[in-house]
């Protein structure tokens, strides 16, 4: 049994977040859905990290929430609680200064495909399953959860994922655009940490303008554009847009400091 159900790990600008239960498929439990809020918080306000991966262990990326936490946890009197410490994890994950990646295997259901959704990008294997199971439960999904997966999987996908409760396999998450791109099992953990590297390497300070532009397109609200447009012209004035001017004009790598 592992003893730490979620393992935050950091190297070279990249950090892992692996959810540790394998034994129970990987499912949240009340404490992690906290656990994952603070520790991507924790991730974002670092300047040293420029992209995070997040992923299961074992053979699958999570079974959702634990449902053996719901009678007590879960039920019609405490049920705000738990949904407020689903939203917080959601939005941990949407609001994470850098780009955050999901690398899935197996299992991809409920909460755990909510997760995903919240990342900004997502690969997987082809045995991957994904599942939004709420209408089998008779429960509902937070609101910004299910605007995450809208956003990820598109409407159509979302009303069929949420109306049946069917499972969907790899391929039919990449067709409706929730996946970046299938991969072979052996090569899920190097191509997510090629993906996050490749991103590290960049300019910190355009990706995060990048990243809050697409924000801004997607939700079209005035403070997101606001704050987007405030990001891409600080750019203008950063230590990175003069080192990458110089770095081209000396046909070299450049080295983002992220000033």
């Amino acid at each position: 049994m592992e003893t730490e159900p979620l393992i935050v790990k950091a190297d070279a600008g990249v950090a892992i977040v692996t959810l540790n239960r394998h034994h129970k498929k990987n499912a949240v439990t009340f404490d992690m859905w906290r656990k994952l809020a603070l520790g991507f918080e924790a991730l974002s306000a670092d300047p040293a990290i420029r992209a995070v991966i997040l992923c299961g262990a074992g053979v699958d990326f999570s079974a959702g929430a634990d449902i053996g936490e719901f009678a007590t946890l879960r039920d019609a009197a405490n049920a705000q609680d738990y949904e407020a410490a689903n939203s917080a994890a959601f939005t941990a994950i949407r609001n994470c200064r850098v780009p955050v990646v999901a690398a899935i295997r197996g299992i991809c259901f409920g909460g755990g495909f909510g997760l995903a959704a919240a990342a900004d990008l997502r690969i997987a294997t082809p045995d991957a399953q994904f599942c939004v199971p709420a209408a089998k439960l008779g429960l509902a999904y937070p609101q910004d959860a299910m605007q995450d997966i809208v956003s990820a999987a598109g409407p159509q996908m979302a009303r069929y994922l949420a109306f049946t409760g069917a499972r969907i396999d790899a391929q039919e998450a990449l067709s409706a655009g929730f996946l970046l791109k299938v991969v072979p099992g052996e090569k899920l953990d190097a191509q997510a940490i090629e993906i996050a590297r490749t991103v590290a390497a960049n300019a910190p300070l355009s990706v995060r303008a990048s990243k809050l532009s697409i924000r801004a397109v997607l939700s079209g609200d005035a403070i997101d554009a606001r704050a987007a447009q405030d990001a891409g012209a600080a750019t203008f004035h950063s230590a990175d847009y003069a080192e990458g001017r110089a770095a081209f004009r000396e046909r070299r790598a450049p080295e983002f400091s992220g000033r």
